[in-house]
């Protein structure tokens, strides 16, 4: 009898599940293995239809109660989405082993059930069943899929944490690893790191999940730092596609790409340039540090591009100020049949903001309801809101955020924020800012912005009161931070410190072109400074900004003729803005400035921003 066996499995392995179904009533004594290979069978082959007859002969050959082909069917279900037929399997199953708990609470995650997955969680331990390294993965993992605030995530990402310490699963490889991936999520990079430090083995994948942490996280310098560390202290451990994506972003956030060349070269080498989020990242990487023809080139180098290609190409013109170009990109994607994503719609109406382009943007916005079918998002109103606002028609902003269906995100009153700091509205930034107190209490930069707009129109009150409220919050602004690469060395300066290298030297050359410069024309911009001292004084805090420094540092220590790129992590101000513009006509050099929102180019007394930014 066992040939029938035999054949009905044979029979599943060539996907001819009719055939299996029908010879299943003429074998007398179906095996567990019989059975396993129908169920394979139809996940494989997505066949829904035949699942009730394959269910319906396993309960009359007495399997109903096999926790091994449970856990085959709740997987089947999961992957038919029928969550339900999955839970019947579950609950009907009297012994349920840790691989029944592990299915079921897999196809929990799976279907977005996020709550009833952890509370499942609980139940394997009250059960007595001990969990293992999967059970924990899947818990965590359900932490990060709810939509709750993250004070909430991150205290049940400790509390599954604490339970794994209790049952010695926390050195486990795979529990570790999750575990230091979900940290860096929610921002714990210093839990993650206590955990990747104790772990007695690491794999590529803990080492990626760490420097995927930090470059998430903005910890840039400290990716790059241990990604070296992985290459010295485990030289066997080769760095995946998905490691070098991480390192990839981490020399974009620095701007360095010295680096980022060497890193091009080990993946050429490796030969894991074909990898579509390795090429993305590389695009990514060059733009980012203003050498936009090399993102170029590997773009137009690809046969294969993804939407993500496409967007980094869009938004890096964007970035760079070239509106018309990002928009010729955008309808080339469209052209070739790729669908655009939300992203897609933030990028390029971003790069309609920087350029200044108000009606190409308006035309953008409706067509992605009545062309794309996308429904414009929070992200897409604040794009809309700082491009009619960096143009001055501030009324016209504040009517599309009244018109707006749903209740206005941080995002876009950020960007009407913004724009009355460039145009000195009052009224308009009072009603922005109320709003963003109420949405993100703990965020700095909105109080600092409200203080630069009164201090603009000399309330000095009214300035005092903010920074009265910044210090009964306890909130700290966001210190000033450059940074600069010169001979593939990083270094970091940071606004007012006696702590940044070769200050003195530093200080003396920036004192010295100043006073050249001033004979150009150049007068200082202290309206930056929140404070009422008499203009010396103003001028001494301004001369103190990070991107001064790191400038006059480059001057002094890079090669001649050689472009200086640098970093910032706010705004470039509007001092910082016009001494580079004269220090690049005084010294002939060519200047890139990346602040948070966009690249400055100078060249001869001009940037490419034409100060509008």
């Amino acid at each position: 009898t066992n040939n029938y066996n035999h054949l009905i499995q044979s029979l599943c392995k060539q996907g001819n599940l009719r055939q299996a179904l029908k010879l299943i009533p003429q074998e007398p004594n179906p095996t567990q293995r019989t059975y396993e290979f129908l169920i394979l069978a139809c996940t494989r082959q997505n066949a829904r239809s035949y699942a009730p007859a394959i269910v319906r002969h396993l309960i009359d050959d007495g399997f109903d109660h096999d926790p091994f082909l449970s856990t085959k069917l709740i997987d089947m279900y999961s992957n038919f989405s029928s969550i339900d037929d999955a839970r019947h399997v579950f609950d009907r199953t009297p012994e349920k082993t840790i691989f029944v708990w592990n299915a079921f609470l897999k196809a929990l995650l799976l279907a977005d059930e996020v709550e009833e997955a952890l509370s499942l969680f609980r139940d394997i331990g009250r059960s007595g069943v001990s969990s293992d390294s999967f059970s924990y993965s899947y818990a965590l993992k359900a932490c990060l899929a709810s939509c709750l605030p993250e004070s909430v995530v991150f205290n049940r990402v400790r509390e599954i944490h604490g339970h794994a310490i209790r049952a010695s699963y926390d050195s486990r490889i795979h529990v570790a690893t999750t575990l230091v991936d979900c940290y860096g999520k929610i921002g714990g990079v210093i839990c993650s790191r206590k955990v990747f430090d104790e772990m007695p083995h690491r794999n590529v994948v803990s080492w990626s999940a760490m420097i995927a942490c930090y470059a998430k996280n903005g910890r840039h310098f400290d990716a790059l730092e241990i990604f070296r560390e992985m290459m010295l202290r485990n030289p066997e451990i080769a760095p995946n596609s998905v490691t070098m994506v991480s390192v990839l972003q981490a020399c974009a956030g620095l701007a360095a790409m010295g680096q980022g060349k060497l890193l091009h070269c080990y993946v050429l080498r490796r030969g894991i340039d074909s990898t579509v989020s390795v090429v993305n990242a590389l695009i990514s990487m060059y733009i980012k540090c203003g050498n936009l023809d090399a993102g170029r080139r590997i773009f137009d180098s690809r046969m294969s591009k993804d939407v993500v290609t496409w967007n980094s190409m869009i938004s890096g013109y964007g970035v760079h100020g070239f509106g018309n170009e990002a928009i010729q990109v955008f309808e080339e994607m469209i052209r070739e049949g790729i669908t655009p994503s939300s992203i897609t719609f933030v990028s390029v109406l971003g790069a309609c903001s920087h350029a200044g382009l108000v009606e190409e943007g308006r035309r953008l916005l409706e067509s992605m309801e009545k062309e794309h079918n996308l429904i414009p998002e929070s992200e897409h109103y604040a794009c809309m809101v700082d491009l009619l606002g960096r143009a001055g028609r501030l009324d016209e902003a504040a009517k599309i955020i009244e018109g707006m269906e749903f209740e206005p995100g941080p995002t876009v009153w950020g960007s009407l924020l913004g724009a009355c700091r460039i145009h000195g509205s009052i009224e308009l930034a009072e009603k922005a800012s109320s709003h963003l107190f109420e949405l993100e209490p703990k965020n700095a930069g909105n109080y600092v912005l409200l203080a630069d707009i009164y201090a603009e129109a000399k309330m000095w009150e009214e300035v005092n009161r903010v920074r009265k409220l910044l210090e009964e919050r306890e909130l700290q602004k966001l210190p000033g931070c450059s940074w600069i690469e010169v001979k593939k060395k990083l270094y970091s300066f940071v606004s007012v410190d006696g702590l940044n290298p070769q200050t003195e030297e530093v200080h003396a050359l920036l004192a010295e072109l100043v006073k050249e410069v001033k004979g150009m024309g150049y007068m200082p911009d202290t309206r930056v400074v929140l404070y009422d001292l008499d203009p010396d004084e103003k001028e001494k805090i301004v001369m103190g900004h990070s991107e001064k420094l790191a400038l006059a540092f480059g001057l002094i220590r890079g090669g001649k003729g050689e472009v200086i790129r640098i970093t910032k992590n706010l705004r470039l101000c509007e001092d910082c803005h016009s001494l580079t513009k004269f220090i690049s006509k005084f010294t002939k050099r060519e200047i890139l400035v990346r602040d948070v929102n966009r690249f400055h180019h100078f060249r001869d007394g001009a940037c490419s921003c034409l100060d509008y930014w």
